[in-house]
């Protein structure tokens, strides 16, 4: 009997030990995994697609020259391309506003504005090392997560530097992206297009895995320069007219949301009257500007998104009935659904 007791006992200490051998290794791995995180890291493709989307905005905006540097979220350069005819200063340039927008995780704007700000400036920031306060550097985001970062120097002007850079910042966003399901297809009967159009609703919205909308609005005024780094404007004209400036630099430009920025006004360009009939295509990253409108037309905007990253608007200018037959229409395509950004 004795001998079965200790026994009994042996087995039960070991389990014993089992159970906290077994705690003890779970506790550290419990640990362990609070110790790392998993990161997103920019690749040299991911570096070279942010590139060439800053080139093909430079050559929509007919920029003189830039160049392009790419950086990881440490700062150390990926990637660099100078386009012909740039000054060759720019290159340590841009990879200072690349550097300094992934450092301190803002558009490097913000110091610029900030040091130049009415008297109020702290200059004292400018004697930072390696610390490039100047338009044109903007970090690279995917998932909130930052990146990298992209600069760029060279172009026409420093607001063209950040334009430039904003569209490449803008390729990660389809980094890793995969087709989706086709989404269902849906039929408007004209009341209900009407009744859009009257009260300035969404038709369609992006629901159901679509990459686009169908969205209704209305203007009764000129409007402020507009710059769409990620979508393409269509514009059909319905009635009424309309003093078109296309092209050209947006003065006074801020930021009003992802991939949307406005202005005052445009300087240059290529100035049309468009009226009933005119169909014109805006291309993303072209400044784009409703300068007049003939009679006080209201605007009636449909924006379709499509995987091509454009944009479809539909715009009706105008007090005037939805059914009178006068309007200006614009459409839209892109890749997410809008909301009433446009101004």
């Amino acid at each position: 009997m004795a001998i079965n007791e200790i026994s009994r006992k042996g087995t039960i200490m070991k389990t014993q030990k089992i159970l906290l051998t077994l705690l003890l290794m779970a506790l550290c791995a419990s640990v362990s995994t609070a110790q790392i995180a998993d990161k997103k890291v920019l690749t040299l493709d991911g570096a070279k697609r942010v590139i060439a989307a800053a080139e093909a905005q430079a050559r929509q905006l007919n920029a003189p020259g830039a160049v392009i540097a790419v950086v990881d979220d440490g700062g150390n350069l990926m990637a660099l391309e100078r386009l012909d005819g740039t000054f060759s200063a720019g290159a340590n340039v841009s990879i200072g506003k690349a550097r300094t927008a992934v450092r301190f995780k803002k558009p490097t704007r913000f110091f610029e504005e900030l040091i130049n700000s009415n008297g109020k400036g702290r200059t004292v920031m400018a004697a930072l090392d390696d610390f490039t306060p100047l338009i044109g550097g903007i970090p690279i985001t995917l998932d909130d997560q930052i990146i990298g970062g992209v600069g760029v120097s060279g172009a026409s002007s420093a607001q063209q530097d950040e334009e430039l850079a904003i569209a490449g910042a803008a390729a990660a966003k389809d980094f890793g992206k995969t087709a989706v399901a086709s989404a269902p297809i849906t039929y408007f009967d004209k009341e209900q297009v009407k009744a859009a159009f009257a009260k300035g609703t969404i038709l369609l919205d992006g629901s159901n895995n679509r990459n686009y909308m169908i969205h209704a609005s209305r203007r009764e005024t000129p409007g402020m320069a507009e710059i769409h780094t990620r979508d393409t404007d269509i514009i059909y004209v319905l009635g009424g007219k309309a003093t078109f400036v296309t092209g050209g630099t947006a003065v006074e430009t801020k930021n009003i949301a992802a991939d949307e920025i406005r202005g005052s006004s445009i300087q240059g360009g290529k100035t049309r009257e468009i009226a009933e009939g005119d169909v014109i295509v805006v291309p993303n990253g072209i400044p784009h500007w409703f300068k007049e409108i003939s009679g006080a037309e209201d605007e009636s905007a449909t924006r379709q998104f499509d995987c091509s990253n454009q944009r479809v608007p539909l715009r009706r200018f105008g007090g005037s009935p939805i059914d009178n037959g006068s309007a200006v229409r614009q459409a839209g395509c892109g890749n997410r659904p809008r909301d009433s950004q446009r101004s």
